[in-house]
């Protein structure tokens, strides 16, 4: 499954959250009765004391020095500066050869660029800040900060994260005094980060056990291998898996609600049809609905989710949900022995009650959140519409449907229709009358 994209660095994609900085400056000219060239020159020191001070913190990263780390948070923050000694050791046990700061736009806390019932919203957040020991006490400053990470052998180019951080001034000297809401949340600040290294992938967990983390790379090892023997175009052959503690958790690291995900086993974060020197796609676990599957079930999901990222730059808008879900399921059967009747157990029951779907599912039809009995038809729709293409055509002919129709310039519908005609030599209409008496025969 496909889901809410991490930031990597470049332009949007699907998916994916873009640096929400607000543009327009405040105008201190109006609260201090200063011309605009000495607010302009107010604002532009503050913004280079925001970035020192993150400078300074970012070289500590890098250096591996906590005590410079912390030197840079508010002194009178303890739980902040507490949180933030966690953050730092978790920091250590990560492979980073990159950690930098960008700082976007800075204004004075309790104010929002987008005017004064913005500003009012803003008082709101940084009193629930404050209360929570994340915030900045008796005013200060709030920067939109851009993050740019790289881990070691798995991003080609740098994660790109938004940050909103407040700064308070003590004794003339600036500090970080909390992360404000709107920030992307991060593994790393979510508990005690294990790590997890096995020959084709990378494994970080926040309060995990080693022996799940290891057991994780071992199924993400396996996982890699099936989809080189499936998938015979280029791809960085290794996976970057993301386990957090709870589904609570991911649901914070996709900014979602934990109900989105309930009953998901993993998604794939990242952009479809990116550059291929881009970051590693993060595989993101829901250890609940994860844990409830068999060691079986537990490989499909992985696979499923390495073909993603294997396939991503081969993806478009082109590409229907019923063709990539159902081309990564297909890979994810096929080390199996599970048969439709076994595995679709979502249209068997459709079967029975005589309510068989008469067309393929619809992009909509695989939106996470949506009555989970029709999502699991959605799935084993798309499964059993490739897997008619495996067996009738060939598994050649399914890998050129899946290319045709990613490379494609022209709308999903167009797209679909010519590159079915040109390599299965029928056009939709019939395809989906030949799938409807497959799925029949199959699972009846």
């Amino acid at each position: 499954m496909v889901g809410p994209g991490k930031r990597s660095e470049g332009g949007g994609g699907v998916r994916r959250r873009a640096l929400g900085a607000a543009t327009a400056c405040t105008v201190l000219a109006a609260v201090c009765g200063c011309g605009a060239g000495a607010g302009e020159d107010r604002e532009s020191r503050e913004r280079t004391a925001v970035q020192r001070v993150l400078d300074r913190q970012a070289a500590a990263v890098r250096d591996g020095k906590e005590s410079a780390y912390l030197a840079a948070v508010d002194p009178r923050e303890d739980d902040y500066r507490s949180a933030q000694r966690q953050v730092f050791e978790n920091l250590r046990r990560l492979p980073l050869t990159q950690w930098s700061y960008t700082v976007g736009d800075v204004r004075h806390a309790g104010r929002s660029a987008a005017g004064e019932e913005g500003g009012k919203q803003g008082e709101k957040e940084q009193k629930a800040e404050n209360a929570r020991g994340g915030g900045s006490p008796g005013g200060g400053l709030v920067a939109d900060v851009r993050l740019r990470y790289k881990l070691r052998g798995d991003d080609h180019s740098p994660v790109s994260a938004t940050e909103r951080l407040s700064f308070a001034e003590r004794g003339g000297k600036w500090y970080v005094s909390g992360e404000l809401s709107g920030s992307d949340r991060q593994l790393w600040e979510q508990g005690e980060i294990g790590v997890a290294r096995g020959k084709h992938s990378l494994v970080l967990g926040a309060d995990r056990g080693d022996d799940e983390l290891r057991a994780l790379a071992d199924d993400a090892d396996r996982a890699v291998e099936q989809v080189d023997r499936a998938w015979p175009r280029p791809w960085p052959h290794r996976v970057v898996v993301e386990s957090p503690s709870s589904l609570e958790n991911m649901a914070r690291l996709l900014d979602a609600s934990p109900s989105t995900y309930e009953g998901i086993a993993a998604v794939t974060t990242g952009e479809a049809g990116e550059h291929t020197d881009a970051p590693a796609d993060r595989i993101v676990v829901n250890p609940e609905a994860y844990g409830e599957l068999s060691e079986e079930g537990r490989q499909v999901v992985v696979t499923h989710e390495s073909v993603h990222v294997a396939s991503r730059t081969h993806t478009s808008d082109a590409t229907p949900l019923w063709l990539s879900e159902g081309f990564a399921d297909w890979v994810g059967y096929g080390s199996t022995d599970r048969k439709p009747k076994e595995a679709a157990a979502e249209l068997v029951r459709a079967a029975e009650e005589d309510r068989l779907p008469r067309e393929l599912p619809t992009d909509r039809a695989f939106r996470f959140g949506s009555d989970t009995e029709a999502l699991g038809r959605a799935y084993e729709s798309g499964w059993l519409a490739c897997r008619l293409i495996a067996d009738e055509w060939g598994k050649e002919k399914l890998l050129a449907l899946y290319l045709r129709t990613g490379s494609s310039q022209k709308r999903q519908d167009a797209a679909v229709e010519e590159a079915m005609r040109a390599e299965l030599g029928i056009g939709q209409k019939e395809f989906t009358e030949r799938w409807r008496s497959y799925v029949r025969r199959e699972l009846t």
